[in-house]
């Protein structure tokens, strides 16, 4: 079963409420600072089995010392939808990597 697209005014609540994260046409991305690459690794790695449990996979880029994540909804039509929105806030929820 499809999922259903958020309206603009949802959207923008719910991307209001998510630190650092951008809006690019379908898809949220973030881009997390790490101090090493095998760091940024590990956080990929935490990423793919959160995302996993949701059932919800984000397209990620692993650089030096930098993950980028990026969420759309493929089965909407690569629009966004609560799931989009729902994985990024339990990411977020894992407080990993920390602020410095």
């Amino acid at each position: 079963m499809a999922s259903t697209p958020l309206n603009e005014s949802r959207i923008t609540e719910r991307l209001a409420k998510l630190d650092g994260w951008k809006r690019d046409n379908g898809a949220i991305s973030k881009t997390f600072s790490l101090d090493s690459y095998v760091a940024g690794l590990a956080f990929a790695t935490a990423v793919g089995v959160l995302c996993d449990g949701l059932d919800h996979h984000p397209d990620m880029s692993i650089g030096w010392k930098k993950v980028t994540v990026t969420f759309t909804t493929h089965d909407a039509g690569s629009q966004l939808t609560a799931k989009d929105f729902d994985a990024a806030d339990a990411m977020e929820a894992l407080g990993y990597p920390r602020k410095k």
